[in-house]
């Protein structure tokens, strides 16, 4: 039973708010998932890292009552995730904390509710802003959950179905479980079982005793005849029914999506999935959502990932830490495949720059206080919610805990070449036999492969290192199945040699055309994971710059011009794209992530204009007002950025793609007039009555001949009628400090997204979005 709505919030410490009947009547009415970093102005004196935003103390209280008797019955309730260091109490009654604010949770409440009256309250602590290297988000930020179940119930963690073998014509699902029994007494009952959406149609009934005061759990297979393999290009899911059958009546079911799917990793050969050997297109993804914040729901991702998807990508590793699980089950039905990471570091902490990124004097909080007693609780909880997920390849135990310094330190670091920050004093780049000796990297990977293992023997575990020549001295890679390396490209061929057994990949790697051309020449290199696909708040340069711009996606969730670059890189459609940028700047633009271009044609006459054509046709002809420019060869621009000089004037620019079959593709850009109205665009006009989805309002800028202006920066104002809530507008610009939750923003490259969250009251919704001298525009949204 979701409980998102109704919750009361205050920002502040009121240690009384622990207690039952206190009068939390003047708190402000919430719903969760809620983020309360986002609803404050940015501010120079909060941690660069954090976004400049905001953290402190805050506390949640909610009422409920039961819809029906509760008597002889079990009640749960589950957090999905409290950033962070969250204390939970129930009707007065202390239940326990949480420090991790990545980790979903279940506390039994059972002897603690009662039919009517009952109040949950929730204190989080997040007072420690500098305690990430990126935006964290602050409170409930994701779901949470009442379970009511019989004395007798399934015991979901350990619930685990996997596939034992698999052939052309049949699959055997093997599937472990769990039945709790809080009951003294021992009781005879029913387990039945089947998975609905197979040909086999097979039913897998047994009788047993579930025994008082205890778990017992029953291990059942079942074929499944001509299997639809799971895959990133047709990701089928499975369902697994399962009844709890006691006197002839149902007293708990479950239902499982799953996929039927094999994979495997060769140290010469890299990554193949159902015998397909495939490169792993990877990205890295953080967890926020622009002026969502850490409070990012389905819909917010769903749209994301569809625009990854299109770009070819077809895997995530999810930085740094667990992710909400509705991720993965979109990851599941979209077709991803996903290495889940459980931290960003151990037992030590490392920098937290809150001056700006790399600035010193950093800041030392972070998760490092709590792994020792926590650190085993929590990786195990991760694999015990999510190890049903086909989309999951791999489970990564840490992303570079062998940095330099930070906190680990090696006599090795005399003699060491890179991995040091060139503004780094110079008592941080060079040993300290006062840090934490990087010996003891072995001992902790060891232990926390361990763990996996407990949890799930078939998936191989593995790490993003950034020092793998350290990694490899003190024994730490050895613990691995599968070796991550972040930014070390260059080690690929040389420990390939030195270590012909090692499976390795980019965990991390930055978005050169050459990487990827090593990555596509070199059979054992599995793939990369791109930093990053979507821009994300925090970890910032500095003041005013408050956004990692480093994605393919903005933090509005547009897409950039090099996610055209990568997507005529991953991709097998065509792909064509023109975009501009002064000549004088292109000659100095790398050009391989390609910033500081343009999706217009509008500049000052005569001016030196280069015009790229972004592609991975065989060739292109560019047009200029009907005029050909000349046909070029994608054969001589490796990284497929294809470029004239034209000398501007009014007009249209037209580039004609051939492909190798011959096919021909066109586009255009074209000279538009001044900013002339406003047009909206929900990606959904119908709501759902239930507090939760959320519209998501593309807003643009159109000349009067209905083009975008792309170039336009122009300030929108929106006018709300209607029961809902607005959850701010997003530019997608890294230094606008405007504060989220004001209805007024500016345009960036002509164009935002509004987020609007409808009540449970059904109904109508009218917006209306304003400028100074540009014709509005007005839609409804029904609420249903």
């Amino acid at each position: 039973m979701n409980i998102n709505y109704g919750w009361k919030f205050y920002k502040g410490d009121e240690p009384k708010a622990s207690y039952r009947g206190f009068d939390d009547s003047d708190w402000r009415a919430v719903t969760v998932p809620h983020d309360w970093s986002v609803e404050y102005d940015f501010d120079k004196s909060y941690a660069s890292a954090t976004g400049y935003l905001c953290g402190g103390i805050g506390w949640y209280r909610k009422s409920f009552d039961f819809p029906f008797d509760i008597t002889d019955k079990r009640v749960y309730i589950t957090f999905e995730g409290i950033y962070n260091n969250s204390r939970i109490w129930c009707n007065s009654n202390n239940l326990g904390n949480r420090p991790n604010g990545y980790s979903t949770f279940t506390m039994d409440i059972t002897d603690f509710v009662e039919n009517k009256n009952n109040i949950i309250s929730v204190k989080v602590e997040h007072s420690d802003l500098a305690d990430s290297r990126w935006f964290t988000g602050s409170g409930i930020y994701r779901n949470v959950y009442l379970t009511i179940t019989d004395n007798i119930h399934f015991d979901m963690d350990d619930v685990y179905v996997k596939t034992s073998s698999i052939n052309k014509s049949e699959a055997v699902v093997e599937a472990d479980i769990a039945i709790s029994n809080n009951k003294v007494k021992d009781a005879n009952i029913l387990l039945k079982t089947t998975i609905v959406n197979s040909e086999s149609n097979e039913v897998i009934e047994e009788s047993l005793s579930a025994i008082g005061d205890s778990k017992t759990i029953k291990t059942i297979h079942m074929k499944v005849n001509n299997p639809i393999l799971w895959s990133t290009y047709n990701p089928f899911l499975y369902q697994l029914h399962s009844e709890i059958i006691l006197d002839g009546k149902v007293i708990d079911d479950i239902d499982i999506d799953f996929g039927i799917r094999d994979f495997r990793f060769d140290s010469s050969k890299g990554f193949y999935l159902n015998d397909e050997n495939i490169k792993l297109k990877g990205v890295c993804l953080h967890h926020d959502a622009g002026c969502l914040g850490a409070a990012a729901t389905e819909v917010i991702w769903k749209r994301r990932l569809e625009k990854l998807k299109k770009m070819g990508c077809n895997a995530i590793r999810t930085s740094h830490n667990p992710v909400a699980p509705f991720f993965l089950e979109l990851c599941d039905k979209m077709g991803f495949l996903v290495i889940e990471e459980a931290f960003d570091e151990w037992e030590g902490i490392k920098n937290k720059w809150w001056q700006g990124h790399n600035v010193y004097p950093p800041k030392h909080f972070g998760y490092g206080k709590d792994f020792p007693v926590w650190g085993e609780t929590d990786i195990k909880s991760m694999i015990l919610r999510d190890r049903n997920h086909p989309s999951i390849i791999m489970w990564s135990i840490g992303n570079e805990i062998d940095y330099p310094n930070d906190p680990y330190c090696h006599p090795y670091f005399k003699m060491m070449e890179g991995n040091n920050d060139s503004n780094k004093p110079k008592e941080e780049m060079q040993y300290d036999p006062n840090k934490p000796k990087a010996n003891r990297l072995k001992s902790i990977s060891k232990r926390l492969c361990r763990y996996v293992k407990e949890c799930d023997t078939t998936r191989p575990v593995t790490a993003a290192l950034a020092f793998p020549e350290l990694s490899n001295l003190v024994g730490y890679s050895d613990q691995l199945d599968v070796v991550g390396y972040n930014y070390k490209e260059n080690l690929y061929d040389e420990h390939h040699k030195e270590y012909p057994d090692r499976v390795l990949y980019g965990s991390e790697n930055s978005k050169t055309t050459e990487q990827w051309m090593v990555v596509e020449n070199n059979d054992f290199i599995c793939g990369q994971f791109l930093w990053t696909g979507v821009d994300y708040l925090g970890e910032a340069l500095g003041w005013p710059i408050r956004v990692s711009p480093t994605g393919f996606l903005d933090t509005a969730g547009f897409e950039k011009s090099n996610y055209y670059q990568r997507m005529s890189l991953w991709s097998a459609e065509p792909v064509l794209h023109i975009t501009t940028m002064k000549s004088t700047d292109f000659k100095q633009e790398k050009l391989e992530d390609l910033s500081g271009d343009n999706e217009h044609w509008n500049w000052n006459l005569h001016e030196k204009i280069q015009v790229i054509c972004t592609t991975n046709c065989r060739k292109v002809e560019l047009f200029f007002n009907d005029i050909s420019l000349g046909v070029k060869n994608l054969e001589d621009y490796p990284n497929h950025y294809i470029d004239w000089e034209v000398e501007y004037k009014p007009g249209v620019l037209e580039a004609v793609g051939k492909t190798i079959d011959g096919k021909q593709y066109r586009t255009e850009l074209k000279t538009v007039s001044s900013p002339n109205k406003i047009k909206m665009n929900p990606l959904s006009t119908i709501l759902n009555a239930d507090g939760q989805d959320i519209s998501q309002i593309e807003i643009y800028i159109y000349d009067k001949d209905n083009n975008i202006v792309s170039y336009s920066d122009n300030e929108i104002t929106l006018d709300i009628d209607g029961e809902c809530e607005f959850l701010g507008m997003e530019n997608g610009c890294c230094d606008d400090l405007t504060p989220y939750r004001s209805k007024t923003r500016k345009t960036n490259n002509g164009r935002l997204i509004a987020y609007i969250r409808p009540s449970i009251t059904p109904g109508k919704i009218y917006v209306t979005a304003s400028s100074k001298g540009l014709e509005s525009d007005k839609i409804e949204i029904q609420v249903k």
